[in-house]
């Protein structure tokens, strides 16, 4: 199960992240988002649980966990939405 954690402190690391949700199962990936130009935490990321049972506990315990100053949000990750619009025909027929 794929988990987005929001409200993260711009200090939070990845290895700060993998060791909070290793307390509460196995985790398969651990990644904090970037900014492209800045290379700081944009103050979210994901992780993957392979064990629902054990994804889903995290996402309880920890949802709502004050971390380094910062009250976190943990919630199952949705599935990316496709905003891509179909493209236009530029055929006169």
């Amino acid at each position: 199960m794929k988990i987005l954690i929001r409200n993260l402190a711009r200090s939070t690391t990845e290895a700060e992240l993998l060791v909070m949700f290793q307390a509460h199962g196995k985790v398969q990936s651990c990644t904090l988002v970037m900014d492209k130009e800045t290379h700081q935490s944009k103050g979210f990321g994901y992780v993957e649980m392979p064990n629902p049972g054990e994804a889903k506990a995290a996402v309880l315990v920890l949802n709502g966990k004050n971390v380094a100053g910062n009250k976190i949000r943990v919630k199952k990750a949705e599935p990316k939405k496709d905003d891509s619009k179909p493209a236009k025909s530029n055929s006169n027929a």
